[in-house]
């Protein structure tokens, strides 16, 4: 299997190639050359995500020097569930994918490249240093599966001031191989800052770099595994395809669903869920594709005024007719998504983090024909522990915190500052690689 870029240039890569790195030397992103098809049948034998994933996935790697590994890499990246549950009363069910180690969907990604990356990584080699920029939980997540990886560092981007509180402490809690930078601007300036780190000779001849964002191929396929899992799960109950409501942002998830679809699963309607960040909402509307800066909400993963990967998914379906009858989108504010968490506890006792309400309340507002005609799936993307602060006065009680983030919420912390400017990054990168974190 090789992998082009989204913009033409370059020759084709393989799987091992894409994953280390990141993105393609003409600024595009990795795409397979060719797909493989699926039916529902392939699926037959398969007990667990991580069996999906493994059926899924290893036609990807299809004669790359990861094959061979595959079995033991998706069940170190699928080792914690994504059930899906009911919600009695609600017309539809969730998929609930905040049972790994950050209590977040991206988990899953970062798992499976950390994983891979590992194996990749010859004795003696020079570090590979990972740039990953974060609108909350990502960073978290990379932090976590790379944390102590040998011959590997760990740069984490974030914007200063617009994380939740529990999302920061995720993401500067590690020390040891991985450096947390507090970048003065937007989740739109961190994710610059990588993209020009890529094409920068200064950093590329001091640096192996690669990026765990969801412009990685390696984030996205696993992603793609567990919504495999879901579609298979509601054809074997309910003999009809799943449709699927899913928080989108950077559209990494999103995109992920499409891609399952794609291949052959029994996937039929993708709802995109934003919020106020509406430059993709705008777009499928027929307006003109105009990123734009970021509007910081309280659904903060989902910050993001120029994402990624609306280019893969306008390399699947390069006319806007075509990409309007692939996906549709709508937005919800912050007034809905306040309202929506105190009304869905009300109703039927879940609480939901503020990114999946905005799923819910696009469920909410679907007419009850179009709800009753599909069996409809929204994904819980992170849990609400995340963001006490602002659940807990909505729903007038304390949230249940995992152990997992009990734990990480003990650790010190440690952060950098720099201004968004890719001189500031190659300051920082530098003085990091020639302190404290050289043995990283």
């Amino acid at each position: 299997m090789q992998y082009l870029s989204t913009r033409g240039g370059g020759s084709a890569v393989s799987f091992s190639g894409a994953l280390l790195a990141g993105l393609a030397p003409d600024g595009g992103l990795y795409v397979p050359a060719s797909w493989p098809r699926f039916e529902v049948a392939d699926f037959a034998a398969c007990r667990s995500l991580a069996d999906v994933a493994r059926t899924l996935i290893t036609p990807f790697a299809a004669e790359d020097v990861l094959a061979t590994a595959m079995d033991e890499i998706t069940v170190e990246a699928c080792n914690f569930p994504a059930p899906l549950v009911d919600v009695p009363g609600a017309g539809y069910a969730v998929l609930e994918l905040f049972h790994g180690p950050t209590a977040a969907f991206k988990d899953f990604g970062a798992r499976f490249l950390a994983a891979s990356l590992a194996r990749l990584r010859p004795a003696g080699a020079k570090p590979l240093e990972i740039l990953v920029a974060t609108s909350g939980d990502t960073g978290g997540a990379v932090a976590a599966a790379f944390h102590r990886r040998p011959g590997i560092r760990v740069a984490v981007l974030f914007p200063k001031g617009l994380v939740s509180p529990a999302q920061e402490q995720q993401l500067t809690c590690w020390g040891d191989n991985v450096q947390s930078f507090a970048v003065q601007g937007s989740f739109d300036d961190c994710q610059q800052l990588v993209k020009a780190a890529f094409q920068d000779p200064v950093l590329r001849a001091r640096h192996e770099l690669s990026s765990a964002n969801s412009i990685n191929l390696g984030r996205l396929l696993p992603q793609a595994a567990y919504h495999a899992a879901t579609a298979l799960a509601v054809w074997r109950r309910d003999g009809r395809p799943a449709s699927f409501v899913i928080p989108s942002g950077n559209l990494g998830n999103a995109l992920a669903c499409v891609w399952a679809r794609h291949l052959g699963l029994p996937i039929d309607h993708i709802v995109l869920a934003h919020n106020a960040n509406r430059t993709v909402p705008d777009f499928l509307a027929g307006k003109p594709w105009q990123p734009r800066r970021s509007i910081a909400t309280l659904a903060s993963a989902m910050d993001v005024g120029d994402p990624s990967n609306m280019e893969r998914l306008k390399s699947l379906y390069p006319g806007l007719p075509a990409l309007q009858a692939a996906v549709s989108a709508e937005v919800v504010d912050d007034g809905a998504i306040r309202r929506r968490i105190a009304a869905d506890y009300a109703a039927y006792g879940r609480i939901w983090c503020p990114h999946t309400a905005t799923a819910a309340e696009v469920m909410a507002r679907m007419p009850a024909a179009r709800r009753a005609a599909g069996a409809w799936v929204i994904a819980a993307t992170a849990h609400p522990a995340k963001f006490r602060e602002i659940v807990e006065p909505l729903i007038g009680r304390a949230v249940p915190v995992p152990g997992s983030l009990a734990r990480l919420y003990e650790r010190p912390s440690s952060k950098v500052e720099i201004a968004p400017k890719l001189a500031a990054l190659r300051a920082a990168l530098a003085a990091d690689a020639g302190g404290s974190g050289a043995g990283r």
